[in-house]
């Protein structure tokens, strides 16, 4: 049952996924990693709340994070691992991943682009021994990151995180198939999990060691994290059911809006970071849909592929909204399966129930 990262024991096969902004800070990611998990810190934004933020919103970032890290191993208590997600896109991701392991977290996952400098990235802090990640969503995306670290840094990714199309928030697919995968169609994640698992092969041979790959999007149950574990996944990956838990980080106004949801009100959205997004249709997304979205009035610069002066909406502000419960002016990513969680529950209750389904199916 326990996976082996980059030397550290991963007591259970269960990662949480990184939420921004300031969905999954160090109380979830903490709370995680208590129960034998590996509990994930969003980088995005994560200053959003201290009192500097808008006057000064990158050494806000990089304070807060610091402080997130470190009181989310506190809460860990050595059980599991804490790691953080730091977008690719955002300005601040090499900074952030640098301020992440200076603070000593267990492990960094980098999405929303493919982390081709990160070992050059972590070089810069070598008192840390921090297990690298990048999030795919394909094998050919695996195996052009994995040829990139193994020719330039003489390493390959410690883990993998393969999120498929049914996954929240940005997704590494083409509108067309998040659409088609919103209509019930998407390409099935063993498939996807096969061509990764081809993909790693040969670098697992030169390396001698394995690659562990964690299958994310869509994954319901522990039933179903037992059926891809069976085809070579060391684990799955859940974020959206964690919302909905005592622990999380964002409001109560923000949890209850998610418990209410129905799955007709989950639609496929175009984000400012040039990438698909799956979220709640929201009036903000609607106001987008019809055109009537007002000008971004201010730009705190949070993407390197943003223009504040095209873009349809600030994508940072519109995710401190939601985080805050504000429902006319908020963007709140999900999952494809928020519409069946309907009731608030603690993060260890989860992991149990995860757990028993996983038992239940072997």
């Amino acid at each position: 049952m326990a996976v082996t990262i980059r030397g550290r024991n991963l007591p259970l096969p269960i990662l949480q996924g990184g939420m921004g902004v300031g969905v999954s800070l160090e109380r979830l990611a903490g709370a995680v990693a208590a129960c034998g998990g590996m509990g994930t810190i969003s980088t995005a934004m994560c200053g959003f709340s201290e009192p500097d933020y808008e006057t000064d919103p990158r050494g806000a970032n990089l304070r807060a994070l610091d402080r997130q890290v470190r009181r989310a191993k506190e809460l860990a208590r050595g059980a599991g691992m804490v790691a953080v997600n730091a977008m690719v896109a955002t300005t601040q991701y090499a900074e952030s991943v640098r301020t992440a392991l200076r603070a000593g977290v267990d492990a960094v996952v980098c999405g929303a682009g493919l982390p081709r400098d990160l070992p050059a990235i972590a070089a810069q802090v070598p008192e840390s021994d921090a297990a690298l990640a990048p999030v795919v969503s394909s094998g050919r995306s695996a195996g052009i990151l994995c040829t990139l670290w193994d020719r330039h840094y003489h390493r390959v990714p410690d883990f993998v995180v393969l999120e498929g199309p049914l996954a929240g928030g940005h997704l590494g697919f083409s509108k067309e198939e998040a659409l088609a995968a919103q209509a019930g169609h998407p390409r099935p994640l063993s498939a996807l999990l096969e061509e990764v698992l081809e993909s790693l092969a040969p670098f697992r041979a030169k390396y001698g060691r394995d690659i562990p790959v964690f299958v994310a999007g869509g994954v319901q149950n522990g039933g179903e994290m037992a059926r891809y574990m069976k085809e070579g996944a060391a684990g799955a990956q859940f974020a959206t059911r964690f919302i909905a838990t005592e622990e999380c980080d964002a409001s109560d106004a923000y949890k209850q809006r998610l418990i209410a949801a129905r799955p007709e009100e989950i639609t496929i959205v175009q984000s400012p970071v040039g990438m698909p997004g799956r979220a709640l249709r929201s009036p903000l997304v609607q106001r987008v849909e019809a055109g009537l979205q007002p000008p971004v009035e201010r730009c705190v610069k949070c993407l390197s592929v943003c223009e504040s002066k095209t873009a349809p909406y600030c994508i940072s502000r519109a995710l401190i909204a939601a985080v805050r419960g504000d429902w006319e002016q908020g963007l709140f990513f999900c999952g494809a399966g928020a519409g069946e969680i309907h009731a608030l529950s603690t993060v260890r209750a989860q992991m149990e129930i995860l757990m028993k389904e996983w038992r239940a199916a072997q």
